[in-house]
């Protein structure tokens, strides 16, 4: 990006993460916003734009729990605003992101709170105690679900992974690997739900959600909600924090008509390798000049695609690269340092950028941080859509 056209993220804040915490959306919401204005210590008056992400991921409750973007500039007071946006789809926090980085660039805003919250699906119980009489099954799915393809676990991280297996030989024991390199960081990371160390027994143990995927595999379901404060590069020194800039971005959406992951026209090679396609050809820096990358892992062949459509390794040679040791925190490329949707709660993809921001202020990070650490990338989602967002320190 020309430097005058940089964005920079100035703020990052979380809400109480966990398990049934009893708070609606517009609590969560409050919480987040306030804790990223408290880190940079900016006020409301000096915002001019708010960006809501608060699509509906499983069962979050209707009614009064409803919240949009206008809805937070009331609650925080920043008024007026020039620019706010509140979306319901896409691929998870990145679409609240490169919304408001688009809006700084294009001059509709110098100042964007961005949020995303999520609430946690119902439990398998509760949701089929909530179906009244038999199920009527429309659209394409009725070709689909009869034969189990039910849910994001069948779609999304199921069908890729044997496929990925069929294909490039990927073994079971490099998925473990991964997901005892994450909870390592997460060891690390006060904020991490899940801190206890694993070993390849535990993950071998672990039972089976929708084969190959085990339950150590699949990020964990919380109430939460991130929010991070953008702005331009001229304003951004004017606050309490080291400002990481926006060094390129971008998104994709294929095959999506008809959309769907299980009509995917390749499970293993899609939108992700577009999106990271578009994203080096809008800077001059590369694969080899990333310190850190925080890699969505909603499931952990999500991480394995990421890393082979980013350029981190070749085709197919995801779970190898793993399994060398290559993405452990003192390998040659640390991913998701802390700790991974998987342990810290699922925070739809925020989690990845926020962890990216504090890597990059260098001295936020604690334990694990990473040395020296001047540029990271994080990416959200896979399949039809997805995105991501190379960010450094200077």
């Amino acid at each position: 990006m020309a430097k005058r056209d940089r964005v920079a993220a100035i703020g990052v804040g979380y809400s109480t993460t966990g398990r049934r915490t009893g708070l609606n959306r517009r609590q969560l919401v409050a919480q987040a916003a306030k804790k990223a204005m408290e880190d940079c210590g900016i006020t409301a008056d000096q915002i001019d734009g708010v960006v809501l992400h608060a699509g509906v991921a499983g069962a979050e409750p209707p009614g009064l729990d409803w919240i949009d973007a206008l809805d937070v500039a009331q609650m925080l007071g920043i008024t007026p605003i020039t620019f706010y946006n509140s979306d319901q789809g896409g691929p998870a926090y990145f679409h609240a992101a490169i919304s408001a980085i688009a809006a700084i660039q294009s001059g509709q805003a110098h100042t964007v709170l961005t949020v995303r919250v999520i609430n946690q699906r119902l439990s398998s119980a509760e949701e089929r105690d909530s179906v009244q009489g038999p199920m009527r099954i429309t659209g394409d799915s009725q070709f689909t679900m009869p034969f189990g393809s039910v849910t994001p676990i069948q779609t999304i991280a199921a069908l890729p992974a044997q496929r990925h297996m069929e294909r490039y030989g990927t073994t079971e024991e490099q998925f473990g690997a991964h997901v005892i390199a994450q909870r390592a960081n997460a060891v690390l990371n006060d904020e991490a739900i899940m801190r206890d160390p694993l070993t390849m027994d535990d993950y071998l143990n672990s039972r089976y959600v929708s084969k190959p995927v085990r339950l150590l595999d699949c990020d964990y379901p919380v109430d939460s909600a991130s929010a991070v404060i953008y702005t331009t590069e001229e304003r951004s020194h004017d606050f309490a924090k080291k400002p990481v800039f926006v060094e390129a971005a971008a998104a994709s959406a294929t095959d999506i008509l008809p959309a769907g992951f299980e009509k995917l026209l390749d499970l293993n090679m899609n939108s992700p390798y577009h999106a990271a396609k578009t994203l080096w050809s809008r800077t001059d820096l590369k694969p080899s000049d990333v310190d850190c990358a925080q890699l969505y892992d909603g499931f952990t062949i999500i991480v394995f695609q990421w890393l082979e459509a980013l350029g981190f390794c070749g085709e197919g040679e995801a779970g190898s690269f793993v399994e060398s040791g290559a993405t452990r925190l003192d390998g040659s490329l640390p991913v998701n340092t802390d700790g991974g949707a998987c342990n810290v709660g699922r925070r739809h993809g925020a989690n990845f950028c926020i962890e990216s921001i504090r890597q990059l202020r260098g001295n936020e990070s604690g334990a694990r941080q990473v040395k020296d650490a001047e540029v990271a990338v994080w990416a959200n989602a896979t399949g039809p859509f997805s995105g991501a967002v190379l960010m450094t320190a200077q």
